[in-house]
């Protein structure tokens, strides 16, 4: 049985930092490229970046790709976002997810998916 689990999630002041992670298990972690989207209550989930498996490289939205960065630990069966600079805007649920692609681009092509983590940016 597959599972992703978020932690790192809570209440940040404007301008501070957070790192997420998200701990896998029951899946050969190494062969399976790891992203993460968030979601607004009435929102659709936005996809924030992706690390594919096969070359290491990863890939941001626009929105984030100058705080956001994305790592993993294949070790530990582990991913990362390292988010700086947090803007109220970036309140959210956030997930992340697996996929077996190399370059997955669409949320219809993630396997896998956590319950999520709550960010709130506020002071």
């Amino acid at each position: 049985q597959v599972q992703l689990v978020e932690s790192g999630g809570g209440l940040v002041q404007p301008g501070g930092s957070l790192r997420l992670s998200c701990a896998a298990s029951g899946l050969r972690f190494s062969l399976y490229s790891m992203a993460w989207y968030r979601q607004v209550p009435g929102n659709e989930r936005e996809f924030l970046g992706f690390k594919s498996y096969r070359d290491g490289r990863a890939s941001y939205a626009a929105s984030v790709r100058d705080r956001f960065t994305i790592s993993r630990d294949n070790a530990k069966n582990t991913v990362y976002l390292q988010m700086n600079s947090l803007k109220p805007e970036d309140t959210a649920v956030y997930y992340c997810a697996a996929s077996g692609r190399s370059r997955p681009t669409h949320f219809s092509e993630y396997d896998y998916w956590g319950q999520g983590t709550q960010v709130t940016v506020s002071s």
